[in-house]
């Protein structure tokens, strides 16, 4: 049974299913060193009941002038437990274990991203130490479609999760309005299964990471392992809800009364500590959900008293070139940034190996940090 909070998926992309095998070669994927002593799977409530939808939300004023997806946030924003359709729970080695997570790359992807799942895969999101430091990854979904729909995707998420062991999948409608949902249950599970994981990357699946500019830039700060705030990214300051019917991140006042959101990081890619996923989950719990989950992140930080801070090296909107006679994928352009959001799957796949290059050379009119 699929519970649909937030109404269907918005933007909805037909899946065929036409897949693509990139070959990389002798690609080998390194993998974490076995538990010292057996892992007990940590148990866990699957079968949570039914969420009633809350009725009451039909009193608020103005409710019967909303679009029908609209309506049926406000039924069920209430709603936070779903079950899991599939589980990793010793990813990080056990609770125990979990410090030996430097870098956790959470990565949003829908049902039916095979392909860019596949190329993150064997490129910035492999599995691997850098320096010594383990970066390990995780995609979080929800399921789409319907009927046989639904149950084909699926199948192709239970085939995945056999062959890489890297999907977080619950049972909700995985729709642009139900993002914040996905963020909260996937930290409810961090925090019962990787509770001292060092960093996290959290972005979406079409982003290029140099992540491991990454592990050297957290490694580098001398004053923080993990255990104190850190919440870095793009940030966005002095802005407020879209008013306007029919934008895609339109919010009605019925939804969020005020006219001004806390300062935020652009939700296609930021880095945070453990210590302040942990701090966003604790908050979240006495906050309501907003559809728009890079705005809720800020109202957490808020709500605890800490600031996300901006960092050059993100580039939620591309790079700027100084010329357009200059190739604009030029991978010495890229080669020390962080993030840079907005990528296809063949860009992904080439940028990543061309910086990856140790022939690479670079002009100092290249550097962007």
């Amino acid at each position: 049974m699929q519970y649909v909070v937030g109404g269907a998926p918005q933007n909805t992309v037909g899946v065929g299913f036409l897949l693509i095998y990139i070959n990389v070669g002798n690609y080998i994927e390194e993998k974490p060193p076995a538990p010292k002593t057996p892992r007990k799977v940590n148990s866990y409530v699957y079968s949570w009941p039914k969420c009633e939808r809350n009725i009451s939300a039909a009193n608020i004023s103005g409710f019967s002038t909303l679009p029908a997806h609209i309506q049926d946030y406000l039924y069920y924003r209430s709603c936070r437990h779903f079950p899991m359709l599939l589980d990793i729970p010793n990813k990080c080695g056990g609770p125990e274990d979990s410090s030996e997570v430097f870098l956790f790359l959470v990565i949003k992807s829908s049902p039916g991203n095979y392909e860019r799942r596949e190329v993150l895969r064997k490129t910035w999101a492999r599995e691997r130490q850098h320096n010594g430091l383990w970066i390990r990854r995780i995609f979080i979904s929800g399921t789409a479609g319907s009927g046989v729909e639904k149950m084909r995707l699926n199948k192709h998420l239970q085939v995945e999760q056999k062959l890489y062991n890297d999907i977080l999948q619950w049972d909700f409608a995985d729709s642009f309005w139900n993002l914040t949902l996905k963020q909260i249950l996937f930290l409810e599970w961090m925090e019962r299964n990787c509770p001292n994981t060092r960093f996290l990357l959290n972005g979406d699946d079409d982003v290029f990471a140099n992540t491991d500019n990454m592990v050297e830039y957290l490694h580098g700060l001398t004053d923080n392992d993990g255990g104190k705030h850190l919440f870095i990214g793009n940030l966005i300051e002095g802005t407020g809800p879209f008013r306007l019917p029919g934008t895609k991140y339109s919010v009605p006042v019925q939804v969020y009364e005020s006219n001004f959101y806390p300062p935020y990081c652009s939700g296609g890619g930021f880095l945070l500590s453990g210590y302040t996923a942990s701090v966003i989950y604790d908050m979240s719990k006495s906050i309501t959900l907003l559809p728009i989950d890079d705005v809720y992140m800020g109202m957490c930080l808020a709500k605890a008293g800490l600031k996300p801070e901006s960092h050059m090296g993100v580039k939620p909107s591309g790079l700027d070139i100084p010329s357009s006679k200059l190739d604009g994928y030029d991978a010495c352009f890229y080669k020390e940034v962080l993030l840079v959001h907005r990528f296809l799957p063949t860009e992904m796949f080439l940028m990543w190996h061309q910086i990856q290059n140790p022939e690479l050379n670079c002009s100092s009119s290249f550097k962007v940090l």
